[in-house]
């Protein structure tokens, strides 16, 4: 199942934001090596902050995290704003109908075979999000290797400036468009999933 979460869900969902932050810590500090601080096992960050919304997928049976992003407003403080300014060519799009995505991240746990279903999931969860908020598009900042992967969704979207290398990594920053043409894009590319949970009339209050 899908859920569109806040921090003030954090005390209804408490086996989802627990289990979303545990996985974020082994894939981004264990196995990718982030220089990011974790407390107890748990990766969060001055971001995961009430403004900040999350789309999760949870096990069926047992509320567990498989795949979750988490979405930021531009006309706030977000990441490429803040850490990553330089990977645009101009200033970093700055605008209430555009969210960042970031902490992009599979459980370990999810089997190899469910991974790509989960990622299409959270893909095709982004676009229903951004069609009920009124959103124009999303940034990212992505690995230059997870490029070629969006590209592949579906989505229609560019480089916002040339790669740069940060602590051993290529990264990249990214605009996603998003349009009454982007459900069509997907289903060509074959990504789109049908028949998802909409988002939560509360977090779009």
């Amino acid at each position: 199942m899908i859920r569109i979460l806040t921090v003030a869900d954090r005390s209804r969902w408490p086996t989802a934001f627990e289990s979303m932050h545990a996985d974020r810590k082994r894939v981004f500090i264990d196995q990718l090596k982030w220089n990011l601080t974790h407390l107890a096992g748990l990766e969060v960050d001055q971001y995961d902050h009430g403004d900040a919304v999350y789309i999760v997928v949870l096990d069926d049976e047992t509320g567990l995290h498989r795949g979750s992003v988490r979405l930021l407003r531009t006309d706030q403080p977000h990441i490429l704003g803040d850490l990553f300014p330089t990977l645009c060519a101009e200033a970093p799009p700055r605008d209430p109908a555009i969210r960042e995505i970031t902490r992009l991240c599979i459980s370990p746990d999810c089997p190899p075979s469910a991974r790509v279903q989960v990622r299409r999931m959270l893909m095709s969860a982004l676009v229903r999000y951004a069609a009920a908020t009124r959103l124009t598009g999303f940034s990212a900042v992505t690995d230059v290797a997870f490029m070629s992967k969006v590209a592949a969704t579906g989505w229609r979207c560019r480089p916002l400036g040339l790669p740069k290398q940060f602590d051993g990594l290529d990264l990249a920053a990214l605009f996603i468009d998003i349009d009454d043409s982007t459900v069509e894009l997907l289903r060509r590319a074959g990504t789109w999933v049908e028949h998802e949970e909409a988002p939560a009339a509360s977090v779009l209050a």
